[in-house]
């Protein structure tokens, strides 16, 4: 199986375990990262996280929880399609004034944002392994990114229909540190 086909099946399977969860169930999940992943990150961290499709594992909460907790959030942002994505400083995740309607129609901060560097970097993802292999949706920003900012530690949020085996991977390809689920924490942080 290809990339392009194995994202599509992903695809699919996280659509058909989300519409199929109760929204009581949806309410209760990923409101406060699990204890041991929270001893692992300092205070003062910058946490970076992203802004979830109405099937991608939330992080709108996360990001209300490290912002009472003193920490500062950055999420994804770009100037236009073909630019390198950035992060920087969303300071208003409860009522999201602070965010404009980016070139890929998804809400991101200002261009006057102050651009950060996350020490913690929350993902997005369409598969991951136990040993954290991903697989993003097929653009590349995440891997060129961390790439680059090899001080960040990179941990997914899924949901658990998500773990997969095997994923087929290249050399650019990124690994996460951990994986958090609503029922698990997979990796060092475990």
């Amino acid at each position: 199986m290809t990339k392009d086909e194995l994202r599509k099946r992903l695809r699919q399977i996280r659509r058909d375990h989300v519409v199929a969860l109760p929204d009581a169930v949806r309410a209760l999940v990923f409101h406060r990262p699990p204890g041991p992943l929270l001893d692992h990150i300092a205070e003062g961290a910058v946490i970076g996280l992203y802004r979830a499709n109405p099937f991608e594992a939330p992080a709108k909460s996360y990001a209300k929880f490290f912002l009472e907790r003193g920490h500062e959030i950055a999420l994804p942002r770009f100037c236009e399609q073909n630019s390198t994505m950035e992060f920087a400083r969303h300071s208003d995740p409860f009522d999201e004034e602070d965010l404009e309607v980016g070139p890929f129609g998804l809400l991101q901060p200002f261009a006057d944002a102050p651009a950060l560097i996350p020490d913690i970097l929350f993902v997005p993802l369409l598969g991951f392994t136990e040993s954290g292999d991903r697989l993003g949706q097929g653009g590349g920003h995440y891997d060129r990114w961390l790439a680059a900012h090899t001080g960040t530690r990179p941990i997914g949020l899924a949901w658990d229909c998500q773990l997969t085996e095997i994923l087929p991977t290249e050399a650019h390809d990124q690994p996460l540190r951990a994986v958090v689920t609503p029922t698990r924490l997979f990796g060092p942080f475990a």
